[in-house]
């Protein structure tokens, strides 16, 4: 049984994909009784406040009954939590990997692509099912086959680095070439304005 103190709704938020917006909920309770709940969103800055004031209190035979049914409920609660995070994480990683995969299918081996790629339809077939234990075991699957990605990545990447060192020499000297004209622009202005 819960107890609807109050509701309150941010709006305004721009369209992102799932897992990317955050919001920032606070609740503050002041001297007397009186809870101020704010929810921000951090990519806009946008805040919704609300005030909730102490409107009727509970008997405690009512209280009592509650906890009683909290302690009793207590352990279906934790297998029920476990088994959505379980869900969310393996749904999470299917995004992630699919997304990873597509954003660099050109620096991915066909190999390994294909291996991340049996493992995630493994997994999307398990999150049909309800069995929380499969779910985490598809996921681990998932999440140690698509370290394979990084490592091919890298690997190609440490292969152009070598060819390319004596180019990324002739960079760095540029660069420090830039710092010089800052410097040199900076004692300008001092100049100017002498």
């Amino acid at each position: 049984y819960n107890k609807k103190l109050g509701m309150f709704e941010l709006t305004g938020l721009p369209p992102a994909p799932r897992g990317v917006p955050q919001i920032e909920v606070s609740f503050d309770i002041d001297a007397n009784g009186i809870m101020h709940v704010t929810a921000k969103d951090l990519g806009t800055g946008k805040e919704q406040k609300m005030t909730v004031t102490g409107g009727s209190s509970l008997p405690k035979d009512e209280v009592d009954r509650m906890r009683e049914e909290a302690e009793r409920y207590a352990e279906d609660d934790h297998k029920r939590r476990e088994a959505a995070e379980s869900r969310n994480q393996g749904e999470q990683l299917v995004y992630q990997t699919e997304k990873f995969l597509k954003d660099n299918e050109d620096k991915v081996p066909g190999e390994v692509k294909t291996e991340v790629e049996s493992a995630i339809a493994e997994l999307k077939e398990k999150l049909k099912g309800e069995d929380t234990a499969e779910i985490r075991t598809a996921t681990e699957k998932v999440a140690a086959v698509s370290q394979k990605l990084g490592q091919a990545m890298y690997a190609d990447a440490q292969g152009a680095q070598a060819a390319g060192e004596g180019d990324a020499g002739a960079g760095q000297a540029k660069a420090d070439d830039d710092v010089v004209d800052a410097e040199i622009v900076d004692d300008e202005r001092k100049d100017g304005a002498a």
